[in-house]
């Protein structure tokens, strides 16, 4: 198929046997495995996945590509195997298909990283385990691989486990990127670190305070929304240097903190 790349829906296609082979490593992927694919492009993961998984579904927004796929995959499609969805997965919502338990494995657009992650992870309901490639920058910043934590890596954290995979240069996409890429997976994804909306939107509201000006120790930019004395308290009880700064703090201490305040 002859298909010109459309730079606005971040389209990249991955064409490394390696990198697909580790994606679906990654996601221990098993023949009993619903799995959610956002942006299928020609159907390369696609494939892998039908080999291994159970059932796929995957999300397409380029009409072109999903035409394509219809038509690559037509037996998987009538075997139920596999469901293309035309549309925007950041409007996808899981339990609007029967969905209850289902990971996610896919080389999402670079320009909504952000957005897949927090809805996946926080807004629906959410996989167990969730393999994304990405940029590699994006990647390292995740899992906090140079041990500074960022708000990125925190938020990813306050859900499940990530782990760098592998990286994946840039000329194994056509087209070719500027930058490289690397898989990511998270595993043991859960809510379970809030038992109400109010604590999780606590957490939240003080790791944005706290990396709010990163030049700033933590204790200061906690001086936004907390006394000062319940700061010295906090930082007490929790033993934190007061000349720490927000990252150097591990998600298990400020998961303290937030609920502290």
């Amino acid at each position: 198929m002859i298909h010109i790349a459309k730079k606005s829906l971040g389209q990249n296609f991955l064409k490394s046997e390696p990198a697909l082979r580790m994606m679906c490593e990654a996601g221990d992927v098993q023949n009993t495995d619903v799995i959610v694919e956002i942006g299928p492009g020609k159907g390369a993961l696609t494939s892998k996945l039908l080999e291994q998984g159970g059932k796929v579904i995957a999300i397409e927004k380029d009409r072109e590509l999903v035409a394509h796929l219809k038509e690559r995959f037509e037996i998987e499609i009538k075997n139920k195997k596999l469901e293309i969805i035309d549309g925007d997965c950041l409007e996808f919502d899981p339990t609007n298909y029967k969905i209850k338990k289902y990971k996610l494995i896919a080389n999402i657009p670079y320009n909504i990283t952000g957005a897949i992650i927090k809805r996946f992870l926080s807004e629906v309901s959410s996989p167990n385990t969730m393999v994304i490639l990405v940029q590699k920058e994006v990647a390292e910043r995740i899992v906090a691989r140079d041990n500074k934590e960022s708000i990125l890596s925190l938020s990813v954290k306050a859900y499940g486990t990530p782990k760098y995979m592998m990286k994946v240069g840039k000329r194994f996409f056509s087209p070719s990127p500027k930058v490289d890429s690397a898989i990511v997976s998270i595993t043991n994804i859960s809510k379970n670190n809030f038992k109400e909306k109010e604590s999780e939107l606590n957490f939240f509201k003080i790791i944005k305070t706290a990396f709010a000006h990163k030049r700033k120790v933590l204790r200061k930019n906690l001086e936004d929304v907390v006394s000062k004395e319940d700061i010295a308290d906090i930082f007490t009880e929790l033993n934190i240097n007061p000349n720490t700064r927000a990252e150097d703090l591990s998600f298990n201490t400020f998961l303290a903190i937030s609920k502290h305040l």
